[in-house]
């Protein structure tokens, strides 16, 4: 049966995409990390498998996060906000690329709306898959998002930035297949100067460009990055970093010196209180 409510997120979802200007899709873990940044007045959320993993006491990128974990995630967040939701689908959970078709619809069976498949691995002594087989996965992936009865966004990662395999001109040449292959959204984290960012948006083009910010040394601001043509700006395991950052600080000053300064300056119990209970 057709979800009008999936169907009206995902239509905003695409038009954040097709309208003038850059836009955030900030990346909660859990359901009331989302309700927090939907009470802000973010447009769109999108999932973060390493805030996740963190959250269910796992170290990320070792492949110890499930698919069924991730799914569960997914639904859970879809469920708590009326945003639209992108899911961060790492490779997919399977080497094969009806491995990635399976998933995008057991995603968007959760609620997601759009959703990424990466060519890493997850493996340390080969983490890229090789490039023919990673544009088949984009294919089956792309696949099975055409065959919702929504517009589906399709986000495709090329990894090789952030998996010690500094090769610039094979992210690009991956990227450009992922568009040919039908992807809506391309997206190489790790990218780190204007020079880089410029021209993987010329590459694409006219298909939109993620860029993650919070991730490494880049610091570029909304400004500058549209004035790059970047239409779309994430940021990863930032926000959770962030979080547990705080927690481990105010953790760590009361060991260490007894004292409990770390809660000056925080928002209050009743102001969290009021942005969870916000009507979705």
């Amino acid at each position: 049966m057709k979800d009008d409510r999936q169907e009206m997120r995902a239509v905003a979802f695409r038009g954040l995409h097709a309208r003038e200007g850059i836009f955030v899709v900030p990346n909660p873990w859990d359901a009331g990390s989302a309700k927090m940044l939907a009470s802000l007045g973010f447009e769109a959320l999108a999932t973060t498998s390493a805030g996740l993993a963190f959250s269910l006491g796992k170290p990320d990128g070792q492949g110890l996060l499930t698919r069924q974990e991730t799914i569960k995630n997914v639904g859970d967040i879809a469920e708590a906000v009326s945003l639209p939701v992108s899911a961060d689908l790492e490779n997919g959970y399977g080497d094969d690329p009806q491995a990635c078709a399976e998933t995008i619809l057991l995603a968007a069976k959760a609620g997601a709306v759009g959703g990424s498949i990466e060519d890493a691995t997850g493996r340390d002594s080969d983490p890229i898959y090789g490039f023919d087989l990673s544009v088949q996965r984009i294919k089956a992936a792309v696949k099975a998002a055409r065959s919702l009865p929504f517009p589906f966004t399709l986000t495709a990662r090329a990894e090789n930035l952030i998996h010690g395999r500094i090769d610039f001109d094979d992210t690009v040449k991956r990227l450009v297949a992922y568009a040919e292959a039908g992807a809506d959204v391309l997206f190489a984290p790790g990218l780190t100067t204007r020079q880089e960012i410029e021209a993987v948006v010329k590459a694409v083009a006219p298909r939109p460009v993620n860029v993650v910010m919070g991730l490494n040394n880049a610091n570029f601001s909304l400004d500058e990055l549209q004035a790059l043509g970047v239409k779309r700006v994430s940021v990863g395991s930032s926000l959770a970093r962030t979080a547990y950052s705080g927690f481990i600080y105010g953790s760590e000053e009361i060991l260490k010196t007894g004292t409990f300064g770390f809660a000056k300056g925080t928002r209050t119990y009743a102001q969290i209180n009021a942005m969870l209970a916000g009507t979705r």
